[in-house]
């Protein structure tokens, strides 16, 4: 899987970067968390500190593009991102405000 930066935006209010990048694969399209740790690896940064917001693949084709935010901090995406994104890129999963497993009694 190659990954190709199209356009990176600078976001200094937000501590992060927009980026939008363009993804050549060989087989089906790769998970949402592969395509993170491959972003990631590109732009030697944390895995947690990448959130892929989309993926866009058309029928047939062999190319996806897709935004991604890549934070500072990984605290940084935490206090910025829906918890939902959060949840889907795998972030923070110990997380503040998950109930703990009811016990059996």
């Amino acid at each position: 899987m190659d990954v190709d930066i199209i356009e990176e935006v600078e976001n200094p209010m937000l501590h992060r970067t927009d980026v939008t990048f363009e993804l050549h694969h060989d087989d089906a399209t790769p998970s949402r968390l592969q395509v993170r740790d491959s972003l990631a690896a590109k732009l030697n940064k944390d895995a947690n500190e990448v959130v892929v917001r989309k993926l866009d693949t058309k029928f047939g084709m062999r190319k996806t593009v897709g935004t991604a935010k890549v934070y500072e901090t990984a605290e940084a995406a935490t206090d910025v991102e829906q918890d939902h994104m959060l949840d889907r890129n795998k972030i923070g999963a110990d997380a503040e405000g998950e109930e703990p497993e009811p016990e059996e009694a």
